[in-house]
């Protein structure tokens, strides 16, 4: 129950649309017993710096940002941690806006030598970002540009465009397969029944929903996520 005491964290997308964030952070937020409630909040693109404005001024703790805000809200940021161009979580302290991304945490400590990106959105950069910092030769892709995309011999493959009934591309055995998208609704996506079917590495939506969930929690709380807690939220 929201009382008078409760803090606040929002989740800035446009539209609302359907998420399981708020199913899997106010299971954490009850399992630490933290009088912490995550709420949806629908922010049209042309008022996302009000949107950003109002977590301050109504004392929000933070929030998760997504489509299509990741990129526009650096700007609005008085802080970003680390060598980022794409936010997803924002961390209000002291007044502050502080930003950083946690959309790479299921990443952890693998180090493809040629990795793909499917997509140009916020995520996108996140992890193209991320995969050249840590020494990969990252090959970038989008409908917009040149298609279809030359996975074959790629280490790693990221799917980061919300595409889930259609193949844009065909997973190879060996090969790891990030896919951000996931179905609200339950079932798998065309990209992950195709990469578990040729036995693919496969990191599913809820994979990286729950990790990158889980870090960004941290950064909102100082806690230690209760992550089997956020697992089980979304049906893990």
């Amino acid at each position: 129950m929201i009382e008078g005491t409760t803090r606040l964290v929002g989740l800035l997308r446009d539209p609302a649309g359907a998420s399981l964030s708020p199913r899997m952070q106010n299971a954490a937020f009850a399992a630490l017993a933290l009088d912490v409630a995550y709420v949806p909040l629908g922010v049209a693109r042309e008022r996302l710096e009000e949107g950003v404005r109002a977590l301050v001024a109504f004392g929000f703790l933070g929030a998760n940002v997504t489509t299509p805000h990741k990129l526009a809200v650096t700007a609005l940021c008085d802080e970003v941690e680390g060598d980022v161009d794409s936010v997803n979580t924002l961390v209000i302290r002291d007044g502050r806006v502080i930003g950083s991304s946690s959309d790479v945490a299921a990443l952890r400590d693998r180090r493809p030598g040629r990795g793909v990106v499917i997509g140009l959105g916020g995520a996108a950069t996140a992890w193209i970002t991320e995969l050249e910092s840590r020494g990969s030769a990252v090959e970038v892709f989008s409908r917009s540009t040149e298609w279809p995309p030359r996975t074959e011999d790629a280490d790693l493959v990221v799917h980061a465009t919300p595409v889930k009934d259609e193949l844009l591309f065909e997973p190879r055995p060996g090969q790891t397969v990030i896919d951000l998208a996931y179905r609200a609704e339950g079932g798998e996506t065309a990209h992950a029944a195709a990469a578990r079917a040729v036995g693919a590495e496969l990191v599913d939506g809820l994979d990286v929903l729950v990790a990158q969930g889980a870090a960004s929690f941290e950064r909102w709380t100082g806690l230690p996520a209760p992550f089997s807690v956020m697992r089980a939220a979304v049906g893990r």
